[in-house]
C-alpha cells in the first residue's frame, strides 16, 4: 500500500489500467509477484482445484482437437497464466493415457511471476513443460492456447459516460495523501474513437475497455493464423451488451473495497464475451458460439465419467466428488457465470463441447 501511495505522490494521478498493472504485476510488490493467492489458505479457488475432472475433460478436448488437425507429430499447448499448476498437472495425468498424442506434445506455461513459477515447478516435474514470459517467443505450431481465469486479471480502462461526454477513470490520492480515490478526466479523442469503433457504448454509464486482453487476443490470433491451432478460454463474464462496473477485489475469499489493500488483494473484472468474439473474428478466426461452463463440461461427458468413477468409490468419496461437480456445473455457482469460447483458424470447423 505504501509503495503505491509513493508512486501516486510522484505521478499525481494514473489511469485505472496502470494502477491495476502496478497493484497486480509490479515486480517488487505486485500481488501476483509475491504470494500464492490460490487455495483455501489463499484468496480464491479455481475450477482445476475444485475437481480433477475439469482438467480431465479439457485433456480429452485437446486430444480430440489434435486428431482433428491430422494428428501432427508436434503439437504445442500454451497455458496462459497457469496459476498454481493444478490444471497442467491434471492435464498431463490424462495425456499420458494417449501415447501418440503425449509423444507429440510440448507444453509452454506463460508466467510472469517468479513466485508462481516456483510453485508450478514444485507441482509439475516433466521435461515436456517449459516456461515462457512472452507469447512472441512461440514460433511453431500447431498451438492450442488455453486460458482458465487468465483474461479477468488483465488491466482494463474504465470510461464514465455522462450525457454525450466521456471521462476516463484515473486513480489519485486524497488531499491528505493517505487514501486512494477515483478521479475523472476528460477522455482523449483516440480513446473515445476506440470504444466507438468497438461498439462498446450502450445502456449504463461505465464502459469497460479491456486494453490488455485485446492485445493478447490479437497476438494469439496472429500465431494461430501463422501456425494453425486454436484458443480455448474459460472465464466469468457476460454475453448481454451492457455498460457496467464489474471490477472487484478479493482477499481471503471475501470481496473488499478496491483501494483498501492494493498489492495484497486480487483485482479482476468480468469478461465481455461478445467483444472477445468480435475481436477474434476481426482477426480472421472462426469462433464457435459462446457456451456456459455447465453446457461445455456436460457435452464433454463429465457426468458420465463421474458415474463410472463412482462405482469404485466409498459413499463419502462419491458424495465429495458430486459436491465438487455441483460447484462447477450448478447455474447458481460456476455453471452459468463461467463461459467458454473457442476460436480456430478460418477454414477449420472443430466444434466438440459447443
Amino acid at each position: 500500500m505504501n509503495e503505491i501511495i509513493n508512486i501516486l505522490k510522484e505521478k499525481k494521478s494514473i489511469p485505472l489500467d496502470k494502477f491495476i498493472n502496478i497493484a497486480l504485476y509490479n515486480k517488487k510488490f505486485g500481488y501476483y509477484m509475491k504470494k500464492n493467492p490460490f487455495g483455501k489458505e489463499g484468496d480464491f479457488i479455481t475450477a482445476p482445484m475444485i475437481s480433477n475432472l475439469f482438467g480431465e475433460m479439457i485433456a480429452i478436448w485437446c486430444v480430440s482437437f489434435w486428431e482433428s488437425v491430422g494428428k501432427p507429430s508436434k503439437i504445442l499447448l500454451v497455458e496462459l497464466g497457469p496459476g498454481d499448476g493444478s490444471l497442467c498437472k491434471n492435464l498431463l495425468k490424462t495425456f499420458k493415457q494417449f501415447k501418440n498424442f503425449y509423444n507429440s506434445l510440448e507444453i509452454n506455461l506463460l508466467e510472469t511471476s517468479d513466485k508462481l513459477k516456483l510453485l508450478q515447478k514444485a507441482k509439475i516435474n516433466n521435461k515436456k513443460v517449459k516456461w515462457v514470459k512472452n507469447i512472441n517467443n512461440i514460433n511453431r505450431g500447431p498451438i492450442i492456447f488455453l486460458g482458465n481465469e487468465f483474461f479477468d486479471a488483465l488491466p482494463i480502462k474504465q470510461i464514465y459516460k455522462r450525457k454525450k461526454l466521456f471521462f476516463e477513470k484515473y486513480v489519485a490520492l486524497s488531499n491528505d495523501n493517505r487514501k486512494i480515490k477515483f478521479l475523472h478526466k476528460k477522455a482523449n479523442d483516440s480513446l473515445v474513437k476506440n470504444i466507438q469503433n468497438l461498439n462498446l457504448i450502450s445502456k449504463g454509464n461505465t464502459i469497460e475497455y479491456p486494453v490488455e486482453a485485446i492485445k493478447f487476443l490479437k497476438g494469439i490470433s496472429k500465431k494461430i493464423n501463422k501456425f494453425d491451432g486454436g484458443l480455448l478460454i474459460f472465464d466469468y463474464g457476460y454475453k448481454i451488451k451492457k455498460n457496467q462496473d464489474t471490477m472487484q477485489s478479493v482477499a481471503k475469499h471475501r470481496y473488499l473495497d478496491l483501494f483498501s489493500n492494493p498489492g495484497h488483494s486480487d483485482i479482476t473484472s468480468h469478461i465481455n464475451f461478445r467483444l472477445f468474439q468480435k475481436i477474434l473474428k476481426k482477426n480472421n478466426l472462426n469462433v464457435k458460439k459462446i457456451a456456459n461452463q455447465n453446457e461445455f463440461l456436460k457435452k464433454m461427458g463429465i457426468l458420465e465419467r463421474a458415474n463410472i468413477l463412482s462405482k469404485k468409490m466409498t459413499f463419502k468419496e462419491k458424495a465429495n466428488m458430486f459436491y465438487r461437480l455441483k460447484r462447477l456445473l450448478d447455474p447458481k455457482e460456476m455453471g452459468h457465470l463461467f463461459k467458454v469460447i473457442f476460436a480456430q483458424k478460418k477454414n477449420k470447423n472443430f466444434s466438440l463441447g459447443f
